[in-house]
């Protein structure tokens, strides 16, 4: 079993806002295996899962909001027995140019709210991420702000772009192979 994670937060408001960039990009694969979420009041997510081959892929989003995303994550790790390894997060990254895609297994919160969570609740800073890169604000925009607005009209083409590189990632990782050869692949 493998468990996909997009960090993101729940609700119209933010759906397609630059903090969501890992719940749309678990949608898109979501959307490509025809197969729909399930809200998980005791898991605190919203799942979906699909095979490839005879391995169970789990999508999740968590609805704790970002800043609580491990309080989900972990509980689901457990009651399903899915080793660091077959995990995976997708987040945005505001260090990074706009759509740059970089794959990483392992690395500080570098400010992420939601992967200080992860860090606190799975007690480690070791495990498998997809940071998709949302450009940082300009000068006297606040960073709140920024990463809770739309993407601008000239961004949309290279977030499309970086949507495809990292369901392209997943998807080779799904069918079997290793993080580090994912890694090796798509960065």
């Amino acid at each position: 079993m493998k468990m996909i994670v997009g960090l993101g937060n729940p609700g119209e408001k933010y759906l397609n806002t630059r903090h969501n960039v890992g719940f749309i990009t678990i949608d898109e694969i979501a959307y490509g295996e025809g197969i729909l979420f399930k809200h998980e009041k005791i898991f605190e997510a919203d799942i979906a899962s699909f095979f490839v081959g005879l391995e169970k892929i789990f999508l999740v989003k968590p609805t704790t909001f970002m800043n609580e995303s491990g309080r989900a994550v972990k509980p689901l790790l457990t009651y399903f027995n899915i080793p660091l390894s077959d995990l995976v997060i997708i987040y945005d990254d505001l260090d990074m140019d706009v759509g740059r895609v970089r794959l990483r297994m392992k690395g500080s919160a570098g400010g992420h709210n939601g992967i200080k969570s992860l860090i606190h609740h799975l007690s480690t800073q070791e495990f498998n991420r997809i940071k998709v890169g949302i450009g940082h604000p300009g000068h006297g925009q606040a960073v709140v702000n920024y990463v809770l607005g739309n993407f601008l009209e000239e961004e949309k083409e290279m977030m499309n772009a970086a949507l495809k590189t990292t369901v392209d990632a997943i998807s080779y990782f799904s069918c079997g192979h290793s993080f580090m050869e994912t890694m090796n692949r798509f960065n």
